[in-house]
């Protein structure tokens, strides 16, 4: 195969074959195609898109590259749920024992935060012991017993697209439609999965803040999972302001144990519920969003969903008593308080410069290979809309040393604007798709 011809074809708008891209993938994977030639396609691919059938072939070609899961006919259905990122959210820890606790069985393959959003995998490992580097074979035998899993991506499982992510972050083209579709739906599709919810994030502080291309990538991504016979069901959501109020891994993990108890935050419980709605009538468990979220809202209220949360961890490596004793997770030696400037109506809460905040105070990534302080982090309690006194508090920074405190309050000074007029564009925070 020559690849150089297949990069001059693309780089002039010929779409390539399926049997080349199978071969191409392949070929990638054995080590035989190298790293520059496959950047110079992908870079091709952001300027000239990929047909349909283009995309078809890279997502099986890249689900093919290695391992799935595998469950036998004693598992309950399994669904999963995938986020596109932003920060505060830590609805996937809630969520997964939560659906579990319903009936259903959710083995998730996450992520690590990178740039300005969080990472699921790390807020759990800011839970003492919590392992999520789990074998193909650990996973399958945890959700066999206790419904549930949240684990990173293994060496075996989909090993195209972890090659492939290295080279779009060190290239600068992670956000190209067609490649983040087919890196999404390749890793989901390996779950054994009879349904598949999405959270597609929109507004300022997501991955894709334009509400067009949110869609676009939403409709994708559903169709890709339908024609594979994973019935995919997507919401947008609202990423103009963080989701609950705390920001920061282990800061995140606590307001989900809290959330648990359902004690979090209502905007972060109303996101959750609604997405677990989706995935119980996926799986059957419910056949109308009423009973749906009935049940779900019972689980909650009945301490099931913690129970499960409990088991999980204790399942991979992690100190269950954080359920219990917060104080467990990691915590910054030093806080802040910020306080409203003026009396007033909060404007708004941009959760860009918060997440980069965390990024700069050491805990989030720049690359894939840095270390992260699970302890540091925001806590704000304003929300858009919000009526305000001068001088009240509305946020706290959680932070190692004085020089990241002097980061977290500056990041609030410009993420936090407080004015005289109710905020007239926040965003309602489960959209529909058209």
């Amino acid at each position: 195969m020559l690849t150089a011809s297949l990069i001059h074809r693309k780089r002039q708008g010929e779409p390539l074959r399926p049997r080349e891209w199978r071969a191409l993938i392949a070929e990638f994977v054995a080590g035989r195609v190298p790293d520059y030639q496959m950047s110079a396609l992908l870079m091709a691919v952001v300027f000239q898109g990929m047909a349909p059938e283009e995309l078809d072939a890279l997502t099986d070609a890249m689900l093919a590259s290695g391992e799935t899961l595998s469950f036998g006919a004693d598992v309950p259905p399994r669904v999963d749920k995938h986020s596109t990122g932003g920060v505060g959210d830590k609805v996937s820890l809630v969520l997964a024992p939560l659906v579990a606790s319903c009936g259903l069985a959710v083995p998730m393959i996450a992520g690590r935060g990178l740039g300005h959003t969080g990472g699921t995998l790390d807020k759990l490992e800011s839970i003492p012991g919590f392992r999520t580097a789990l074998t193909r074979e650990e996973a399958e035998r945890q959700v066999a017993r206790v419904g549930c899993v949240i684990m990173g991506q293994t060496p075996d499982i989909v090993p195209a697209d972890r090659r492939l992510y290295a080279l779009r972050d060190a290239t600068a083209t992670v956000a190209c439609l067609p490649l983040i579709a087919a890196s999404i739906m390749s890793k989901k599709l390996a779950e054994d999965l009879q349904g598949l919810v999405l959270d597609v994030k929109t507004g300022s502080g997501a991955f894709l803040p334009d509400r067009a291309r949110a869609v676009a990538l939403a409709k994708t991504m559903v169709a890709l999972g339908a024609a594979r016979g994973c019935p995919t069901t997507a919401l947008l959501t609202a990423m103009d302001r963080p989701l609950g109020h705390a920001c920061g891994n282990a800061l995140e993990a606590e307001e989900a144990l809290l959330a648990l108890r359902g004690e979090g935050p209502p905007d972060l419980l109303e996101v959750t519920l609604a997405l677990g709605i989706e995935m119980l009538l996926a799986g059957g468990v419910e056949s109308d969003r009423g009973a749906a979220r009935t049940s779900l809202q019972a689980a909650l209220d009945s301490g099931q969903a913690a129970e499960r949360f409990a088991t999980m961890i204790d399942a991979q490596g992690g100190n269950p008593a954080v359920l219990d004793d917060p104080a467990v997770l990691p915590q910054a030696p030093a806080q802040r308080v910020w306080t409203s400037p003026t009396s007033g109506v909060v404007q708004q809460v941009a959760p860009r410069p918060i997440g980069m905040a965390i990024v700069e105070m050491g805990g989030g990534r720049r690359t894939m290979d840095d270390d992260i302080d699970p302890a540091v982090g925001l806590v704000i309690t304003a929300k858009p809309g919000d009526s305000v006194e001068r001088g009240q508090p509305l946020a706290t920074v959680h932070a190692r040393d004085e020089l990241g405190l002097d980061v977290g309050m500056r990041a609030l000074d410009e993420a936090i604007a407080v004015g005289h007029e109710m905020p007239g564009d926040v965003l309602r925070l489960v959209q529909g798709l058209g």
